[in-house]
Order: C-alpha cells, then structure tokens, then sequence
C-alpha cells in the first residue's frame, strides 16, 4: 500500500510539473505585432501630386509634395515642383525661399538658379517703380541701385538694361497748328512709363 500511495504522490507531482511548464512556455510567446504600411514610393508621390496641380488644385499639390519631401529629405524634386508652382503664381518671395532648398541638394541646378534670379528681379521691378513713384529713389538707395542695374548690364551683355518703349502711333490727322510739335505727356502716362521702366532713370 505504502508503495503505490508513493507512486500516486510522484504522478501528482509530475502533471503539476508538467503545467508549470506549460504555463510558463505561454508566457514567453512573443506577442505578434502589426505590420507596418510600407512607405510610398517617391514617384507615386509626386506624380499625386502633379495630378492634383493638373486639375487646378494648387494648395493639395503644395501640400502633398512637402509631404514628399518629409518622406524623402535628400530629394530635391518635391521642393522644385513647390517653387514652380509659387514661381507661376507670381509669389516670388515663396520661390525663391522653396528654390534654395533644390540648391541645398543640388547647387547646380540651373533652374532653381534661374527662378531665384528673375523672382529676385521681379521683386526688386516691383520696388524700384514704387520708389520711382514716390520720388524716393535717392541717396545711398540711388546708388546701390545704379550698381545693381550694372552689374544686371554686364551679366546680360547689354549696353542698356530694359529697352526704351515703343513710341505711340500717331493719329493719322493732325491739327496743322500743332504740326511738328510733340504734345506733352499727361501725368498718366509718366506714371505707365515709370512702371514699365523703373531703371529708365539708371542706364
């Protein structure tokens, strides 16, 4: 009797034994993750983003290539396309903050250059025939104004920086009176051609 109750203890303590293990294989699992979204790819990016510009939705497109260039930092297509776009809506100051990131990758890149270049012209036209306006292109400002004209002559091989307008074409008659004499120009007119021609006074 004292023989099999002994046998009963030690199976007893064997299935125990056996759960404990059990148990403790369970707790090691590792617990399953989920999988990740792969990253779109650089090109099917952009080309959401140009589908967005073509159909004439300019802010969703801006929007989707910072997006782009989040995802891909060392890539400076996104930021081209972004300075075209503010180049094209004659927001001069974004294009060329936007081209200088493409020079950052590339500083080659000959349209980034160029968008820089003539948005920096633009903006400069803009303030000098506001200036010219007012009357309040003097001094130091005169100057470095003179010395940007030249600089801008030199870099375009050009004798004179923007050509002298065209004249007007005269009526067909003409009172015999004032024949051979040019009529004053109104004040309208003084203030188209500053505008036209801010560096008139700088050739």
């Amino acid at each position: 009797m004292k023989t099999v109750f002994a046998l009963g203890q030690v199976g007893r303590f064997a299935s125990a034994a056996i759960c404990v293990a059990a148990l403790s294989a369970c707790t090691t699992i590792a617990p399953v993750t989920p999988a990740v979204a792969a990253k779109p790819s650089l090109q099917s990016m952009l080309s959401q983003a140009s589908t967005a510009s073509g159909s004439g939705q300019k802010e969703q497109a801006v929007t989707l290539w910072k997006q782009a260039a989040v995802a891909y930092p060392a890539d400076k297509s996104p930021w081209l396309s972004i300075a075209q776009t503010r180049y094209e809506a004659g927001q001069y100051g974004d294009a060329i903050i936007n081209a200088q990131e493409v020079l950052v990758r590339d500083p080659n890149d000959t349209l980034a250059n160029s968008i820089i270049a003539i948005s920096g012209l633009r903006l400069s036209t803009r303030s000098l025939a506001d200036l010219s306006r007012q009357n309040n292109l003097s001094g130091s400002l005169r100057t470095e104004s003179q010395d940007l004209a030249k600089l801008l002559r030199e870099s375009l091989g050009e004798t004179v920086l923007v050509p002298p307008a065209q004249p007007p074409v005269q009526q067909a008659a003409t009172p015999a009176r004032g024949k051979g004499k040019k009529a004053p120009a109104t004040r309208k007119q003084q203030e188209d051609d500053a505008s036209a021609n801010p560096f008139g006074a700088l050739k």
